[in-house]
């Protein structure tokens, strides 16, 4: 994959201006099955260095990485197994890139639409009413925990129901996004779920029943008493 991306990418070198490599790399990620869920990050966060700090850190071939995202990759000879690396190592770049995106006012705003349009599913609740879900990480370190989708109605969240989605990594969207969504568009937030389904034997509810038997209970332990039986076999039908 990596190595037919960065064939596609020298042959269209003569003809393309460098913006034009940029929105190709990212409109290519973006657009592979399994990554809906990403948004496209803007050319100005990604070539803004502050937004990157500390990156360099926590991603192998790192420069390689980012000039690959940004279409600065020289055309050098590379074996086919770095070539392997940088291509990794630019996707995972590009997911911790996105996790700190979608927290800008541009970012969110991406990801809000994303979420009215129902691009990141529905929530599979009954009583939901298919509302849209959002993608939320439960941990903000990579390799941690896979990504969750979460319901602003029923406040609960759910394992995507397709594999290619449910192996992206949560730290790509980071623990705070649907609360964050919601505190810049307080007047769209849904109204809780208020229904609730309510388990049932022959009409009564289960804790209903549960009581029910418990004050049974109760009446023959002091009809015990009363009588001095110590066995339940003694008590008159």
């Amino acid at each position: 994959m990596a190595e037919r991306h960065l064939r596609v990418m020298n042959e269209l070198s003569s003809t393309d201006s460098e913006s034009d490599y940029y929105k190709y790399w990212i409109d290519w990620f973006v657009s592979l099955e399994g990554n809906e869920y990403f948004c496209a990050v803007d050319e100005e966060y990604v070539t803004d260095r502050f937004n990157l700090t500390n990156l360099n850190t926590e991603v192998l071939h790192y420069q390689k990485a980012l000039e690959l995202i940004t279409d600065n990759l020289s055309n050098k000879p590379m074996t086919n197994e770095l070539r392997e690396q940088v291509e990794k190592s630019a996707m995972h770049l590009y997911g911790l890139v996105h996790a700190r995106y979608i927290m800008t006012a541009r970012g969110l705003s991406k990801m809000y639409e994303k979420y009215k349009h129902g691009e990141f599913g529905l929530c599979p609740r009954y009583h939901c009413s298919q509302h849209p879900l959002i993608p939320v990480g439960l941990s903000d370190v990579a390799f941690k925990e896979k990504v969750k989708l979460y319901c602003p109605r029923c406040e609960d969240i759910y394992c995507p129901k397709s594999r290619k989605h449910a192996r992206l990594d949560g730290a790509y969207f980071g623990t705070g996004l649907p609360h964050m969504i919601f505190l810049n568009y307080s007047a769209n937030r849904p109204a809780p779920s208020e229904q609730r389904y309510v388990p049932r034997i022959f009409g009564f509810k289960i804790h209903e029943v549960a009581e029910l038997h418990r004050w049974q209970d109760e009446q023959r332990e002091e009809q015990k008493k009363r009588l001095g039986i110590t066995s339940s076999a003694q008590l008159p039908a």
